[in-house]
Parts: structure tokens; sequence; C-alpha cells
């Protein structure tokens, strides 16, 4: 019998020409959890005069233009299955936007969609549903030419509202006067009620020039991960670093501005001045940001809803353990073998405490290429650095750090940096050091390979804690077994030994 290999699916690419940048983003394929091999972004300023002219500034449109061109070749080079076009505020609010739409198609090749401020929104929030776990609270896009905000509670979405907000429409419409635009951004959130439902709730921040101000926030606050999707901020201390921000970046004295590039420099005191509004407005208790919106939202709306209910993370740990590990189904027998761990010595655990540590699971084995000397680090960074959503920066840490016990053990000299640690709590800290001492045994038996964790049982009688070898697997045991396996037992208050059934 012939074996024919899979047929890899088609690349998918997004082409969103917004009122600021001009993007195209390719995905490996349309899945759950979307992995881009290519993105690339040209800052043209579409948006730049349409509140004051109604027209697309002729220079910003040849700019477009020109990255529109690059972006038709490289989806020719890269040879991607499919390509969407988005265009928003400015395309939609600009006289001379359906002419410059017409060229843009031909140039692109495919068909444009100018969305509504209303799709807008519910693109917007479809992409942090798809990229944020269990959502609560209020989405804000904000744009170059438009902010949208919209309501979600899970995967359930309000009717959003768009407001002429964006950065560069702010700017505009303010003759670059703060003064002037303070009292825009005033008079705008008053007349949207649906802030309030936001008291108490995390609003959601998507956009690129407030995710500017989050990598200002990660540089100045010392902040141990460089990742911008899901970072979060209190939102009394947000109101603060933005009312800070805005004041030194009027008086061009603020330190770090060279972290973001040239032309969303102008536009941070805008952005910061948006934010500040809306917290002191919606009072939220969070403000996280979300690197998925518009393109990831249209993505996740078109796959079948059985799709879309899959847990993102999963499926992206799922991705991961295939691609990396010695045996995928090993992985799965981990799981199951450290259930049964959980179940028999009774340790209290959440729904989403059990869900990291399947993650964890699906992941502990994706290091066993690197050197060994450096797994434990190489494989920390490699999770905590992951491209992939639903998951808080604690849990990426927790994940990350059980990971990196499996590799580098529970020597005393593991208990100083990695700075992650800061992330977790002292009692996720502590599950973490079980849960990798325990794959530390679950490997060493099994050498990763299948078959072997599910001949192997626990046993609890009092404070013995016993793992116990079927017959046909009694020549695995070995005294480093049984000492890694002292040590997991030691962790959850036990003594421990290895039976041969």
């Amino acid at each position: 019998m012939t074996v024919r290999p899979r047929k890899r699916a088609s690349s998918v690419a997004v082409i969103d020409i917004g009122s600021n940048s001009v993007r195209l983003v390719v995905y490996e394929s349309l899945a759950r959890s979307l992995v881009s091999i290519f993105n690339e972004k040209a800052l043209c300023g579409l948006g730049r005069e349409v509140q004051t002219t109604g027209l697309l500034a002729a220079d910003a449109v040849t700019k477009a233009l020109t990255s529109l061109r690059r972006f038709r070749a490289l989806c020719r080079v890269m040879k991607v299955g499919k390509v969407y076009a988005v265009a928003t505020a400015a395309c939609r609010d600009a006289t001379n936007g359906p002419e410059f739409i017409a060229h843009a198609e031909k140039i692109c090749g495919t068909p444009i969609t100018i969305l509504s401020g209303k799709r807008e929104a519910q693109l917007s929030a479809l992409g942090v549903v798809s990229g944020i776990y269990k959502p609560n609270g209020m989405v804000g896009d904000l744009g170059g030419g438009s902010l949208e905000l919209i309501d979600v509670r899970g995967g359930r979405l309000s009717s959003g509202v768009t407001l002429p907000l964006g950065s560069l429409a702010l700017q505009d419409a303010s003759q670059k006067s703060l003064k002037r635009a303070q009292r825009i951004v005033r008079n705008e959130l008053a007349r949207v009620p649906q802030l309030a439902a936001g008291k108490g709730r995390t609003f959601y921040a998507v956009g690129g020039t407030w995710r500017a101000l989050a990598r200002i926030h990660i540089i100045q606050s010392g902040y141990p991960l460089k990742v911008m999707h899901g970072y979060s901020i209190p939102a009394a201390e947000a109101l603060a670093f933005v009312r800070r921000l805005r004041r030194l970046v009027a008086a061009n004295a603020l330190a770090d501005i060279e972290a973001v590039a040239d032309a969303r420099q102008p536009l941070l005191a805008y952005a910061a001045l948006v934010l500040e509004h809306i917290i002191r407005i919606a009072k939220p208790d969070a403000i996280v940001f979300s690197t998925y919106g518009v393109r990831e939202g249209l993505l996740y709306e078109m796959l079948p809803e059985q799709e879309r209910a899959k847990d993102g993370l999963a499926s992206a740990a799922q991705t991961l353990n295939v691609l990396l590990s010695r045996s995928a189904r090993h992985a799965e027998e981990l799981i199951a073998w450290t259930d049964r761990f959980i179940r028999i010595t009774k340790l209290p655990e959440t729904p989403d405490e059990r869900r990291l540590r399947h993650i964890a699971c699906l992941l502990s084995d994706i290091g066993w290429r690197v050197h060994p000397d450096y797994r434990g680090e190489q494989t920390l960074n490699l999770v905590c650095h992951g491209n992939f959503g639903q998951i808080t920066h604690a849990g990426r840490a927790f994940v990350a750090l059980s990971v990196f016990y499996r590799y580098a053990g529970l020597r005393e000299e593991n208990e100083s940096p990695p700075a992650v640690r800061e992330l977790v709590s002292p009692a996720m800290l502590e599950r973490a050091r079980v849960l990798g001492a325990a794959f530390r045994v679950a490997h060493l038996i099994s050498a990763a390979r299948p078959g072997v964790l599910p001949a192997t049982h626990f046993r609890s009688r009092g404070r013995k804690l016993s793992l116990i070898f079927e017959h046909r697997m009694v020549d695995l045991v070995a005294d480093r077994a049984g000492s890694r396996f002292k040590q997991l037992a030691k962790l959850v208050g036990r003594s421990g030994s290895i039976v041969r059934n």
C-alpha cells in the first residue's frame, strides 16, 4: 500500500487598507490557530486630510498603490492560495475613495471590501474572540480614521458604534491642537451610552498606535515579556501612564519614543488622549492589548462553526506538538497520565489550571533537538514568546516554567532568573515545579515513546505514593526513575516508591 503525503493546506492572505497603514499578512492556512508566515506594513497615511479636505492625500495614494503592487507581487512569489482585501475609514469617508479602490482592485487582482463602521467593529470583536480566552468587556479598535467600540461577552457581540476619533482623523480635525482634540474626544464619547457597560470589566485595545503605547509601557516598566498580545495594565495605572505620556510627547520629552515607528510618533498623544477619556468614562478594571483584530476576525468568521468552537491555544499547542515533539501521541498520553496523578493525589485544580496543564503536556517535548545544556532556557523562550493567542501572560509563564523545569531540573541554581517567574503567583510557581517534576518522571521512563505511560498506574495509601509498572514494562524501572519519582512525591507531601506489578 502506497501512503500518499497529505496535501498541504493553501495559504491565505489579507490586504488591509487602513487610514494610516496598508498591510499584507500571509497566513500558513485558514485555521483556528492562525500562523502568520509574512507580515509587512507601509505607513501611508491615507486618512491624513480626509476630515478637512474630504480627500485621500495624493502622495498617500501614490505610496499606497506602490505598496499594493509589491503586495501583489509577494503573493504571486509566495503562491498564496487566496487573497482577501478590505479597506476601512479613510476609503469609506473620502470623496475620492471609490476612485482609489478601483485602481487598487486592478493592482491587487481581487475585490476590495470597504467595511462600514459597524462591520469593522464586528470584525475587530471577532478578532478578539479568536485571540482572547473567554473575553468579557468592551473592544475598542483605534485606527487612523476611526474608533470602533463594541461589547463582547464570550462569543456574543453587541451592535458596534464608530466614531471619527482615529489618530490621524483627530490630528486633522483638531488642526494639531491637543486642546481642540480633547474637546472633540469628550463630545464624541459623551454620545456613546454603551461605554457605561464597561464598568469593572476589561477594555480590549486594538490598533497599531495603542500597541505603540503598550510597547513604551513595557520598556518603561521593565516588564519581563516583550509579547504585546495579552499585555494587561490595571486601569488606574494605565490612566496615569497615558496622562503622563501625553504631556511628555507634547513637550518632545519622551525618552522611549524611538521604540515607535517615526510615522506613528506624532499620533501617540492623540491615541493616549482617546484612551484616557475612555478609561475615565467607561471605568474598566484593566486594559488588555490585543494584536488580533479585523484581519483575524475576518478569517475566524470564515471557519466552520465546529472549528470556531475549538480552543485556539489547544489548536496551536497540538500543531507544535505534531511538528516538534518526538511523538505526538505520547503527549496525548501524558495528558491522561497527569490527569490520573492529579486525581490520585487529590491536588486541587480549577478548570483553567487543568487547561494550562494540558497545554504544558502538549509542549513538554518540543525542545528535544536543542543542545541539552540549553533545552530549558530555549524552550522557555519559545513558549513565552510563542505566536499564539487565548492565553494570558501569567499562563504563558506557567506553561513555560513547567517545561523549563522538565528540562533544567529543580536544582537550586534554577530558582534564580528567569525573570518570567515574576508573572506567576507563588501557588502557580509551585504547580509549575510539580508539573515539571512529573514530566521528568514520565519522559525518563517512556523515552517519550507512546504505549508506556498507559502501562503505569498511581496508588496512594496514607502518605505513601506509588508508581506501579505493569509486568510487561518492569524492565524500564531504574534507580534514576525511582529518584525522580521520590522527588515528585515529596513536592506533594508524600513519600514515593516504584512498584513492579
